[in-house]
């Protein structure tokens, strides 16, 4: 039995021709040499093999499951490694000084399970069946849909209204197959269904609290449908904790609607925590907006710092500035503003208070209300970057995927 990892190509296809699930584990988390032979006996279909004597800071492949131990004074470097880390197996934790909250906390944050150290090897062997029996169950992934996520620089930029409008207008257009949905996982102040007048839409804590695995939610048929045929997701009716939500619990719920969609525009909270971390870090766009202000300014600077930190530059970046007046411009120049950011605003969508307020109330479209305004025509620029329009011969706009 290989009792130790060296993890390259030529190891994982050895793995992989043996027929065998590999189960990493960090040396001395579960005992010493006998404790390991005793469980490749019980467990001959598994092979356990040591990843050295730490947790391993890069992703490792070709494991089933990873099995560390985390003493008290570890717990919050493990929630960072749990919220960051973007693949790799399942990891199983022996937790030294168990309690009931920290338990949940390292749960919510993306443990497959928590065991209590010294681990008994009855605990460990169905700890073992029950994470890999779920690692097996899940099988290959379908075709994912795309998700751009909505990151506001501050409350109150307008961020939840120009992304009702971009899923409702993208969604109401020939070409969107596969369909669109609104995601409004803003947990304590979502509007997203107020918005788009589908008041008793289906909510988040609906999803969470159904039972079964996330991922397989049928989202596509369960999620109600707005007039321009965008389904929504809507935020919590009541308000909730910001971690009534764990990354565990998103990675599943964005399998769910990459499966179901082929677009996904998702909307976050403004504060961060380890889920929207991972969140941002499962996109394949941010948006982030902003208003033309020097309080403004700041914050995007404080985001783009943040997304840096959580090293989030590989995903593409959109920065919208939104609600741009004359007045404004008086105050603080777009120039100003973007040489104090270090980067020009990819999109400028113009102040219509009014304009927006009405769509908001009769819970429809932009061009419901009037079509061709300025401020539809801006936001319409910004869904052609994510869906390209093309100019249709009687001069009647097409929104095409390509």
């Amino acid at each position: 039995m290989n009792m130790t990892l060296n993890m390259s190509s030529a190891d994982d296809a050895r793995g992989a021709r043996t027929g065998l699930t590999r189960v990493g584990y960090v040396e001395g988390a579960i005992g010493g040499p006998d404790r390991i032979g005793s469980l490749a006996a019980l467990f001959p279909q598994i092979q356990f093999v040591s990843v050295g004597a730490v947790w391993p800071s890069r992703p490792l492949v070709g494991l089933g499951a990873m099995i560390v131990a985390v003493a008290a004074n570890e717990v919050d470097a493990a929630l960072r490694r749990l919220a960051t880390r973007s693949a790799g197996p399942a990891i199983i934790i022996a937790l030294k000084d168990s309690d009931v909250r920290t338990s949940r906390r390292l749960m919510q944050a993306g443990a497959a399970d928590i065991l209590l150290a010294p681990v008994a090897e009855a605990a460990l062997a169905l700890s073992l069946e029950r994470v890999l029996a779920s690692v097996e169950s899940q099988g290959p992934r379908a075709p994912d849909g795309r998700v751009i996520t909505l990151l506001k620089a501050g409350g109150g930029v307008g961020a939840t209204a120009i992304g009702v409008q971009l899923a409702a207008m993208i969604a109401s257009h020939e070409g969107a197959a596969g369909g669109v949905c609104f995601a409004d996982m803003d947990v304590q102040f979502g509007v997203g269904a107020l918005y788009l007048d589908l008041r008793e839409a289906m909510t988040l804590t609906d999803i969470l609290e159904g039972g079964g695995p996330l991922e397989e939610t049928p989202l596509g048929s369960a999620l109600a449908v707005h007039r321009s045929g965008a389904r929504l997701l809507a935020a919590p009716r009541e308000l909730q904790p910001l971690e009534a939500v764990g990354p565990r619990q998103v990675e599943s719920l964005l399998t769910a609607l990459r499966r179901d969609f082929a677009l996904t525009i998702l909307d976050l909270p403004t504060p961060w925590t380890a889920w929207t971390n991972r969140v941002l870090h499962l996109s394949d766009q941010i948006i982030l907006i902003t208003n033309l202000s020097v309080a403004h300014t700041n914050l995007v600077k404080t985001q783009l710092r943040m997304l840096a930190a959580q090293q989030l530059e590989s995903v593409p970046l959109t920065l919208v500035c939104n609600r741009v007046s004359v007045d404004q411009k008086a105050i603080v120049s777009q120039k100003a503003a973007e040489r104090s950011i270090g980067r020009d605003f990819d999109f400028i969508i113009p102040e219509d208070r009014a304009m927006m307020n009405d769509a908001i109330a009769q819970g429809c479209e932009l061009s419901t209300v009037r079509a061709g305004t300025k401020v539809e025509r801006a936001i319409g620029e910004l869904a052609s970057s994510i869906v390209p329009i093309t100019l249709a011969s009687d001069s009647k706009r097409r929104w095409l995927w390509q």
